[in-house]
């Protein structure tokens, strides 16, 4: 192989390893400016694809401690999903990480039912987690609401990044298999 060649295997092959890495979506970007991919995880749930999650972090933030740091989840659905349907998952989800009342519980499910709309193969939901104020939550790039409640926010975002989640594995992926548990 002529020297040249091998040069030019490598450029492409290096250019390919920088290509492969997604760029936040849009409103991720407008939101939160200087995040990078900290993980991805696909979920399953009985052998059926459900979604594929994205969690954008700021580059300094420590993914352990995801309640003190704004971040984004970005889920691509992989499959119909009925939007009432994930918001009471949500409620029962959360249920996991920590505790809060029946009337908290109410509420949130109304507001993540106006945010949440039935989603198909393809759709995109995005969260973004602002510490101590609430969140944002996006479709296919469009704000369907802001949910101004700190402990709303902490919970939900849980769902996926707490140690006390129903997925370990999914979270593992997510916050990045370097960063460990301590």
């Amino acid at each position: 192989m002529k020297p040249w060649a091998l040069v030019a295997l490598c450029c492409v092959a290096w250019t390919g390893a920088i290509a492969s890495v997604p760029a936040p979506p849009p409103e991720v970007q407008r939101a939160l400016p200087e995040v990078k991919l900290q993980g991805e995880a696909r979920m399953s749930f009985l052998g059926l694809r459900v979604y594929d999650a994205r969690l954008w972090l700021p580059p300094q933030a420590d993914a352990l401690r995801y309640d003190e740091t704004p971040l984004a989840l970005a889920l691509h659905y992989l499959r119909r999903l009925d939007g009432p349907a994930i918001a009471e998952r949500s409620i029962t989800e959360m249920r996991r990480v920590g505790s809060f009342s029946d009337a908290q519980a109410s509420a949130w499910l109304e507001a993540m039912k106006r945010a949440f709309p039935n989603v198909g193969d393809g759709d995109r939901l995005v969260g973004i987690y602002l510490p101590g104020r609430g969140a944002r939550f996006y479709f296919n790039g469009q704000r369907t609401a802001e949910i101004e409640d700190a402990e709303f926010a902490r919970l939900f975002f849980g769902i996926w990044l707490s140690p006390r989640t129903s997925e370990p594995r999914l979270r593992e992926r997510l916050i990045g298999a370097a960063a460990g548990e301590r």
